[in-house]
């Protein structure tokens, strides 16, 4: 494996997952808006500092968590099965994207839960 190869790989994934995670950052968001929503008036209590923090770690351990979605890709283009996993990656996305949805409905529900 030479450098260049892995140059290449890690510049074309970046260039597919980057502008993925706006889409992923905004279903999650959503996510969480229309939990919250759809508990209202009974989910103003769970605004906080405290609920704000919390939000605020579980949204960065939600794009640490994407970043896993790198280690994959590169490992896969530099084998021999570049042409097809380029072809298919997407659907890596979507299971992804579907992964967090799932967890950030349960852990919003959570944070909504009556005291």
């Amino acid at each position: 494996m030479d450098t260049q190869s892995l140059r290449e790989s890690a510049t074309d994934a970046i260039r597919y997952w980057e502008p993925r995670r706006l889409v992923y950052n905004a279903v999650l968001t959503l996510i969480v808006l229309i939990c919250f929503f759809m508990r209202y008036p009974a989910s103003r209590w769970a605004l906080s500092l405290e609920s704000g923090l919390f939000l605020f770690i579980l949204t960065v351990l939600a794009n640490v968590a994407y970043c896993a979605a790198y280690v994959v890709d590169i490992f896969v283009q530099m084998s021999g099965y570049r042409n097809q996993w380029r072809k298919y990656r997407w659907t890596v996305f979507l299971i992804g994207l579907a992964f967090a949805g799932v967890l950030t409905r349960f852990c919003t529900l959570g944070m909504l839960a009556n005291p």
